[in-house]
């Protein structure tokens, strides 16, 4: 196959590994990176680059920031590319058919879950939040509906024990860059084709807020669990300690469900240098890596020696 001329749009870290896979293989030449515009970031509100605009720089690609991929001027500077396929990973906007319908082959998309479980914006962390057993990355035709285009390919990964949104964003970040350089070349070969995603078992990831980071220790512990590890590290499942003169925002890193019982939903059981357990709806939760706000991340062990916990002393 020859060198096939495409466009690449993304935005999030999760881009990243596709676009790099992509610049580095000879069978593929990225005529242009399309990214979302700098933001403002941080405490100084300096506007920073998106990841991926910092990784098209890094090789030297040419990159398009505009406001709307509906803007008539961007839609004619893809025009002049000629790009035989656009691939968008994480880019964040829907994009209009007047876009989609200038490629050859037209657009395809890396979507991290099994399509069509978890369409939209979170598929990780409610994979995580669900309990699921596994999860993994589709290649799908784009379409202008939200990731309902075609199947081209799909690849399930187990979701471990030890897993959280990052460890698992990263290893589908790169689970989907190889997949995606598989299959582009089947797809402009002939040997792949789009199979419709069926309607029964389709479900939505929304976005997620800071607010559902929220513990409510009324659930059972394991649901608690699963919330600390699809909310690492953004946006952190919290609680909070009663404090003067203001409660103190209390982020938990690391967890583990125990076969405990408690008096009462959110109280302290036992409190030592192995873990604090908290009592939940059904059985407890041992912390085992917290932050307290204004603070760094500390274990329980570290966090002990300067603060004291009471069995009987509730959090919320």
């Amino acid at each position: 196959m020859n060198s096939l001329r495409l466009v690449f749009f993304g935005t999030a870290e999760l881009a990243c590994p596709s676009l790099l896979a992509l610049a580095a293989s000879p069978e593929f030449e990225v005529a242009a990176v399309v990214t979302q515009p700098d933001r403002p970031k941080g405490r100084s509100l300096q506007l920073q680059p998106s990841p991926v605009k910092t990784a098209a720089l890094g090789q030297g690609l040419s990159v398009l920031q505009p406001e709307c991929a509906r803007d008539p001027a961007f839609l004619a500077t893809v025009r002049e590319l000629q790009p035989a396929l656009g691939v968008v990973v994480a880019y964040g906007q829907i994009l209009p058919k007047a876009l989609l319908d200038l490629p050859a082959h037209g657009f395809v998309n890396v979507h991290t879950s099994l399509l069509p479980k978890y369409r939209g914006a979170a598929p990780i962390q409610w994979a995580l939040l669900r309990d699921d057993a596994e999860t993994g990355v589709t290649i799908m035709q784009i379409d202008e509906g939200l990731d309902t285009g075609g199947i081209l390919a799909q690849q399930a990964t187990p979701i471990h024990v030890g897993d959280n949104a990052r460890t698992l964003h990263d290893r589908l970040a790169q689970m989907g860059a190889a997949l995606l350089l598989r299959t582009i070349t089947d797809l402009v070969e002939g040997r792949v084709t789009p199979r419709r995603q069926p309607e029964a078992g389709a479900g939505y990831a929304r976005k997620i807020t800071k607010e559902d980071g929220r513990i409510d220790w009324s659930l059972p512990a394991r649901a608690i669990w699963n919330q600390v590890r699809a909310f690492t590290p953004w946006p952190g499942a919290f609680t909070f300690l009663s404090a003067v003169p203001k409660p103190h925002l209390l982020k938990i890193w690391q967890a583990e469900v125990v076969d405990v019982a408690g008096d009462r939903a959110g109280q302290v059981v036992t409190a030592s240098p192995e873990g604090i357990v908290i009592a939940c709806g059904q059985q407890a939760l041992r912390i085992l890596t917290l932050q307290l706000e204004g603070s760094r991340r500390m274990t329980a062990r570290e966090f002990l020696a300067g603060h004291t916990l009471a069995p009987g002393q509730p959090l919320g």
